[in-house]
């Protein structure tokens, strides 16, 4: 009896970025390039021991160009002796001139509006949350045209919160409203995806479980 060949799918892990400076120091990121805090550092590096342990592999590495997200994919490249990418389609909201303000900065000189609708431009300049959700869409396809595989993505909270919903098929609400998928700092997200059914897997969010390593290094 023939065994049957299991059908071919790609497994994405979606991991944001160890905290950096801009969220230590509670400053809107955006595109703007703020590196890890040497906490962040610690939460890849205790996320590296956690896979090593778990023999877990990928076949690429695909991370955003900003250095928040460079300096966790190196971590992780180190660690597990894998190859890295770039791709800018990965980098963070375009968050236009609140990039690199404090909070408090950001609401004095620019008071959020009342009303946002999808098709608002954020901080004047930015993207719209329909310019973030279609290149979240441009963003997974970039993948999906690849062969099937193992990949992990290393990017950014706002942007990989456009990529989950672009997998579920959430449009942008006004004023951002509906539902919202916690990232934090160092966690992943894991999905399979099988082409010959379109059908998607969601194999865990936010996982944190290696944070508390973190936590303890810190002490």
């Amino acid at each position: 009896m023939n065994k049957q060949t299991p059908p071919e799918k790609y497994q994405l892990t979606f991991l944001r970025h160890g905290e950096s400076v801009g969220n230590a120091n509670s400053y809107h990121q955006g595109q703007a390039d703020f590196p890890l805090t040497d906490k962040g550092k610690k939460q890849i590096s205790c996320l590296a021991s956690r896979w090593k342990r778990e023999k877990k592999s990928f076949d690429t590495i695909i991370a955003s160009p900003l250095s928040r997200a460079i300096d966790t994919a190196e971590i992780i490249s180190k660690a597990l002796d894998i190859g890295i990418v770039t791709d800018p389609v990965w980098m963070e909201r375009d968050n236009g001139v609140l990039a690199g303000l404090t909070h408090q900065d950001a609401r004095s000189r620019y008071p959020r509006p009342d009303f946002i609708s999808p098709y608002h431009k954020i901080g004047i300049t930015g993207e719209t949350p329909w310019e973030t959700y279609l290149r979240a869409g441009r963003a997974l396809q970039s993948i999906l045209h690849k062969k099937p595989g193992t990949y992990l993505i290393v990017s950014h909270g706002g942007l990989l919160n456009s990529v989950v919903h672009a997998i579920i098929g959430i449009a942008p609400h006004p004023n951002e409203y509906g539902p919202r998928f916690l990232f934090a700092n160092g966690a992943f997200s894991t999905f399979e995806y099988y082409p010959h059914a379109h059908k998607w897997l969601v194999i865990s969010l936010n996982d944190t479980a290696h944070l508390d390593c973190a936590s303890e290094t810190a002490t």
